[in-house]
């Protein structure tokens, strides 16, 4: 059946598919469950709550575990996705994630947050989405990319894939499944070691839900790229670069494919929208204050740059990236919460844009 599929729909359709699913699904995931990092570091930093801090690290763990067990079971191979095929680059990771971070703050929401809230009717987040797209593509094929490139030069790997399993089972002389597979359990007992969390399941239900939309994107491209035509790459949901290809596609459909990432960020949208009518929460919204505005944008750039020199996002390195134990995910990670946690304390001190 699944051959046939690819018969029909072709290498890019298909993965555009994988992307639309999975990507309803993290849509769902933010309306429904109120699944966000922003969210959850305001909550732990401001709130007194651990609950969404709790539902992100759950989701991490679920995704380490299944995607180490999709390892063991010959459905993955993480050698082929672009997180171990290039060196890794530490001061890409901190400089990017921090950028990242503080740009979140600014702007209210990562990108994923963005296009969730814009499924609910916020033109606000509109405007990040468009800003944090264009600023991606500038840093990444635009006319800043060669200062990247020259900055960040991005080697190919030819040695241990820079994964923590990986690099832990080379020195131990162990298998980086059976490592991968303990590094989950202990992440994923960790979340779930509150019994106030325990008495979430809508939250536990949402969290698994985040971790399988991303187990099935690499799942999914996994097996196009070893049974189509095409060579695609293995990959899963991120929304930093794809908000601006989904741009590029918006504009250009008529001479490049459709894609999984063009798929997944759609999804998130509809997904979007389809919690928010159920809850009855869609309603247009705009901004009033140019300042509000002008800060938004700011941070939508940020975000966009950030992004693309660390590689990836809140989602793209916090949860995908992170299944796979890439070396860079915990590093950028930190390095958002810290840039975050600055941003939002500044925001709470009354900083504003200079005039």
């Amino acid at each position: 059946m699944l051959d046939s599929l690819i018969e029909t729909l072709g290498d890019n359709n298909l993965a555009t598919l994988f992307g639309l699913l999975g990507g309803i699904l993290l849509g769902l995931a933010a309306r429904l469950g109120r699944f966000c990092t922003l969210g959850a570091i305001e909550d732990l930093l401001y709130g007194g709550s651990t609950l969404r801090m709790r539902m992100y690290v759950l989701a991490i763990g679920a995704a380490i575990l299944g995607s180490f067990a999709a390892m063991a079971l010959g459905g993955l191979q993480p050698e082929t996705s672009f997180y171990f095929s290039i060196r890794w680059m530490p001061v890409a990771s901190v400089l990017g994630g921090l950028m990242f971070g503080y740009g979140m703050a600014l702007a209210g929401n990562c990108g994923y947050g963005a296009i969730a809230r814009l499924g609910g009717g916020d033109l606000r987040s509109f405007v990040i989405v468009l800003v944090m797209g264009v600023s991606a593509y500038v840093v990444l094929a635009g006319p800043l990319a060669p200062l990247r490139n020259m900055v960040f030069p991005q080697v190919d790997v030819t040695g241990t894939p820079p994964g923590i399993a990986h690099y832990l089972g080379a020195s131990l002389g162990l298998s980086p499944i059976s490592i991968g597979l303990a590094i989950g359990s202990v992440i994923t007992i960790a979340a779930l070691a509150s019994r106030d969390f325990l008495r979430e399941p809508v939250s536990i239900f949402w969290a698994l839900a985040v971790a399988f939309a991303v187990v099935s994107g690499w799942v999914g491209t996994f097996w196009i790229y070893r049974n189509g035509f095409e060579g695609l790459q293995l990959v899963s949901h991120s929304y930093s670069a794809p908000v601006g290809e989904s741009i590029l596609y918006a504009m250009t459909g008529s001479v490049r494919p459709l894609s999984f990432a063009v798929g997944s960020v759609a999804g998130v949208w509809l997904g979007a929208f389809i919690g928010s009518m159920i809850r009855g929460h869609f309603r247009w919204e705009a901004c009033e204050d140019p300042r509000e505005l002008r800060r938004q944008i700011l941070g939508a750039v940020i975000m966009g740059v950030g992004a693309v020199i660390a590689l990836g996002c809140t989602v793209g390195q916090g949860i995908t990236a992170f299944s796979l134990l890439a070396i860079s995910a915990p590093i950028t990670l930190l390095a958002i919460f810290a840039g975050a946690a600055l941003g939002l304390r500044q925001l709470i001190e009354g900083f504003q844009v200079a005039e």
